[in-house]
């Protein structure tokens, strides 16, 4: 897959009091557009409960570069940023865009699977493994040791 980019309607509710997105929102639409793209190669949380795996993560960071305010048209483009070769361990960035090309913020979290039943991180299985090789690669990704 060369691109992965989700259209996100803004709501009322996403607004602050100076009426621009609440910072809690871009983390949310984060969840969001992993959930769609995880979705697309269903993986789901049925077929996690069912595999006894979970997603974990360690760090997540929100960059803020321009506010999105009421009627701005809102994009979501979702990359691999880095990886472990096995996909045990990763780097997901999604780039925030409002009205087509202007950079709102950047969102960057590292994550890892951990089985629900031993409590420790673990390779994922291979319904996850075709997810992540169909995952748009960033121009900069990198293979991790």
């Amino acid at each position: 897959m060369s691109s992965f980019i989700i259209d996100i309607q803004l709501r009322w509710s996403d607004l602050d009091p100076n009426f621009h997105l609440r910072h809690s929102v871009y983390y949310d639409w984060g969840a969001l557009s992993r959930s769609e793209f995880f979705n697309s190669y269903d993986v789901n949380a049925n077929m996690m409960q069912q595999l006894h795996i979970g997603l974990i993560l360690f760090r997540e960071e929100c960059v803020f570069k321009k506010e999105i305010r009421q009627g701005d048209k809102i994009k979501i483009d979702l990359t691999l940023l880095k990886s472990r070769k096995d996909y045990s361990r990763w780097t997901i960035q999604h780039i925030i865009k409002k009205n087509e090309s202007m950079v709102s913020a950047i969102l960057t979290l590292d994550g890892a699977w951990i089985s629900t039943v031993e409590r420790k991180l673990v390779i994922p299985p291979m319904q996850v493994l075709k997810a992540f090789t169909g995952m748009p690669r960033a121009e900069n990704f990198q293979w991790s040791d």
